[in-house]
């Protein structure tokens, strides 16, 4: 008894110092917020500000050590997303992560992402080279005396900062960074690719009915697409998939099979990660933001009122965080001058500057313009010499370099990678290529504006914050390159702009593919022949009181220039249009109402194809009992949208896999959801797609497949079942969002209303297999700035400040942003949280 006293004692204490540790750990992870640092680096001390709203505030007595200490506050906060980030663009995460990473690395060293950042970078002017290498001396600083314990996905996954080399960031990663933002949302060759596979089933006509011109538009395509690459001769035989799909590209990995359950659930969801950044990479389908600005003669106060809400995928921790940043003016160690900085807003774990927000006089908003600056070309291989390609001058050699991805528990990769005149091989390193073309005859290169060396997108973010006026905030996007982005502005005296910012090659006249399909890249009129001068991108500067983009067509009717067709449906802009046209005079209160909208135009649209549905469904009854009054209003607490994104997603199936087949379509199809094709299908009464049944039996058995899959999910009873619980806002955790004991704590999850249509937009992806109808992609945050008083400027996004997971600040945005509220965004608090002072470790020395 004496010895089972002594054990059971022991446990306890045992336990008792394992949760002390545990509880130590945790409280030494936190950030340091309060007190004063010494921090080697600085010249001078910096003010680091939390204020009520948790935005941190900057402030320094001289540029560079704003942008130094904004380098060591997002290391502070974000550790685990700049070291996930980094390897990413690196194309280095299977040295965490093992084989399933393997297809993403091999796709950013194909990019040559890092390769292209660093010429990108030397090609910059000084101050803004010193710009990065101060934030990059912030972040190496923070590691270099870490005052607070490393975040837990270090441990759990036995990972140092920076990998071996102990780069945690170099300045020409933040140039990286930003060319994955442009890859996140300036593609389109995914778009062009998948209108090659499905030209192999559908004459061009069927293809241009699947995949429809912006409304109003004829195709921007003259030639005959299918019997163009019909006559190519383009696509793999039928019969040899097995064999196609070896060619081009090197042998996968396996995973050892030693591996705890916990590091096979990391691998198995990194691979379904790696498997859709890869898929979906170089498609701009479901990206989109809302913005617009009204003019002081349509508001209260007589001032313009701008808002902002860019969509982007929901991550945990989010994408955004929060600062300001005030230094004086000072000088590049060249003399050359840098203007005083004073902005607050959205910046980016990664660039030194607040991306989207406003100084003290002037503020801007960004959506996606999404113009076609990237192009794949059909480089055909030589027969008699397979090391070369065809160009209009006859056979050349691919270029062609080595790469090795070191890979956790298995082989290294050996990776040989081929690019041509107009760019990368894809085909070397997309699986999906192999399953489509007749790799031993052609190949896919990609001609991507966004990896030219000139550019210079993050100079024009450096000038942004620096803006005084709208002309000034302009005149420094005019270095603006990648990805196009759709700027609108106001400044507090009263002017109003939009403008498209950004790169946008010009192409011949006798170009009758014109980018939205794979051209022929041996004629050289499908070459791009120049640049879009800044001075004729789309602008208005709001003649008619107000301006609004939400990824709609922005050119006006005439305009000169082809940028792309593929613009976003326009509901969204159409709403938002409706909405501020039925208020004579706007203020704060009535743009957040606009924010919160989730009427869907598109719903509204379709709607009443669903409500004639005669299915025999036993629960066909109640479902329209449910339809009854709905109208296209996408509220969580309500089935009806449920019932609609279901028979919409069960239509798609029923009308278009007939059509290209199993396989094709569930490549193409998810965030393109084919609705602008089920529209004209069935408006047209199309028998053609709708055989060999009618339209309306089409739709019918659609209702019925959708009922059975939501009875299996939510019940037998209708009345029950609401939107908001197969539709919550998920911000996951990478790599911790699919491993199940740690996404709970890791992932961030709250009801959500709207659809991909809907201003307040919840957008879907119906391939998804688990939780087809999580609104993975939203609102990253909403801003509204009154120009009348900036102080009285709103933000929120959809997470937290901390990217640490045992922080109160993880997730304590979330609610409120479900909610459509705000916090405020100031300059000039009225009050301070948390004071941090960042003190040189040395004297300082002489002014840069």
């Amino acid at each position: 008894m004496a010895w089972m006293k002594r054990t059971a004692v022991g446990l306890v204490v045992a336990a008792l110092l394992v949760g002390a540790g545990a509880a130590v750990y945790v409280q030494r992870s936190f950030a340091v917020v309060d007190g004063t640092l010494q921090v080697p680096g600085l010249r001078e001390a910096v003010r680091v500000q939390r204020d009520a709203s948790d935005v941190t505030h900057v402030r320094a007595q001289a540029p560079q050590d704003a942008w130094f200490a904004l380098g060591y506050v997002h290391a502070q906060e974000r550790t685990w997303q700049l070291e996930f980030n980094r390897r990413v663009m690196h194309g280095e995460l299977s040295e965490v992560f093992g084989p399933a990473t393997v297809e993403t690395d091999k796709l950013m060293r194909a990019l040559d992402i890092a390769g292209v950042a660093r010429r990108q970078y030397a090609g910059l002017p000084l101050y803004a080279k010193e710009a990065l290498q101060a934030y990059s001396q912030g972040i190496h600083a923070f590691h270099q005396n870490r005052p607070q314990a490393l975040p837990p996905e270090f441990h759990l996954l036995g990972v140092q900062p920076g990998g071996a080399r102990g780069a945690v960031w170099e300045p020409e990663d933040s140039v990286g960074w930003a060319l994955m933002m442009a890859l996140d949302l300036g593609g389109n060759w995914g778009t062009e690719f998948a209108r090659l596979s499905v030209a192999r089933t559908l004459d061009t006509d069927r293809l241009w009915q699947l995949m429809p011109p912006y409304p109003g538009e004829k195709p921007a395509a003259s030639a005959d697409l299918a019997a163009l690459y019909r006559q190519l001769g383009v696509y793999r035989a039928a019969d040899a998939g097995s064999t196609a799909a070896a060619q081009g590209r090197a042998a996968e990995p396996t995973s050892p099979q030693a591996e705890g359950p916990l590091a096979r659930q990391i691998s198995a969801g990194m691979l379904a990660w790696a498997d859709e950044l890869t898929r979906n990479a170089g498609t701009n389908e479901g990206k989109g933001s809302n913005n617009w600005v009204i003019a002081g003669s349509r508001t209260v106060s007589g001032k313009p009122l701008l808002a902002n809400d860019p969509h982007l995928g929901l991550s945990a921790p989010a994408i955004w965080y929060f600062a300001g940043l005030q230094a004086p003016a000072g000088h590049a160690s060249d003399g050359t001058p840098i203007a005083a900085i004073d902005a607050v807003g959205a910046t980016l774990p990664g660039l030194p500057f607040v991306v989207l927000g406003r100084t003290d006089k002037v503020a801007w908003g960004f959506t996606n313009t999404g113009p076609d600056v990237q192009d794949l070309y059909l480089e055909q291989i030589n027969p008699a010499n397979p090391t070369q390609y065809r160009t209009p001058e006859g056979w050349a050699p691919f270029a062609v370099r080595n790469e090795t991805i070191r890979v956790k528990g298995a082989a290294d990769v050996l990776l040989q990678l081929r690019s041509t005149r107009h760019g990368p091989v894809l085909s070397d390193v997309q699986k999906s290529h192999a399953e489509v073309l007749d790799l031993g005859k052609y190949v896919l290169a990609l001609r991507w504006s966004a990896l030219d060396d000139d550019n210079q997108t993050v100079l024009a973010g450096l000038k942004t914050n620096q803006a005084k006026t709208v002309d000034e905030l302009f005149a420094g996007l005019a270095h603006y390159h990648s990805p196009m982005q759709s700027v609108v502005a106001a400044d507090d005296q009263g002017s109003i702009r939009f403008k498209a910012a950004g790169r946008v090659p010009l192409r011949d006249a006798a170009n009758d593919i014109r980018g939205v399909a794979p051209s022929p890249g041996w004629e050289a009129r499908y070459d791009w022949k120049g640049w879009l001068p800044y001075e004729e991108t789309p602008q208005d500067d709001g003649g008619k009181g107000w301006v609004a983009t939400a990824n709609q067509r922005v050119t006006a009717p005439g305009y000169p220039h082809f940028l792309t067709q593929d613009w976003a449906l326009p509901y969204r802009y159409e709403r938002i249009a409706q909405l501020i046209e039925a208020i004579p005079k706007h203020d704060a209160a009535s743009m957040q109402a606009i924010h919160r909208d989730v009427a869907s135009l598109a719903t509204r649209r379709l709607l009443p194809h669903l409500q004639q549905a005669q299915s025999t469904h036993a629960l066909a009854a109640a479902a329209q009992k449910e339809l009854q009054g709905f109208d296209g209003v996408m509220d969580a607490g309500r089935a009806a949208p449920l019932i609609f994104v279901a028979w919409t997603d069960e239509l798609a199936r029923g009308l278009i896999i007939p059509r290209i087949g199993e396989d094709r379509f569930k490549a193409t199809y998810g965030k393109r959801d084919y609705r602008a094709a089920i529209e004209g299908i069935l408006e047209r009464n199309d028998t053609w797609w709708c055989q060999p049944a009618t339209c309306a039996a089409q739709s019918a058995a659609a209702l019925g497949r959708a009922l059975d899959r939501l009875q299996t999910a939510y019940g037998t009873d209708p009345a029950q079942w609401r939107w908001g619980t197969a539709h919550p806002a998920l911000s996951v955790h990478r790599p911790f969002g699919n491993v199940p004991a740690l996404a709970r704590f890791f992932d961030v999850s709250v009801p959500s209303h709207g659809d991909s249509y809907t201003v307040n937009v919840g957008q879907y992806n119906a391939g998804e297999a688990q939780g087809p109808y999580v609104n993975r992609h939203a609102a990253s945050l909403r801003a509204v700035y009154d120009l009348a008083d900036l102080e009285q400027s709103r933000f929120i996004y959809q997470t937290g400040q901390s990217g640490l997971v045992f922080s109160p600040r993880y997730r304590d945005m979330s609610t409120t942003w479900a909610d459509t509220g705000y916090r405020a965004l100031q300059r000039q608090p009225v009050r301070w949280v948390h004071s941090l002072t960042l003190a040189p470790a040395t004297p300082p020395t002489a002014a840069r």
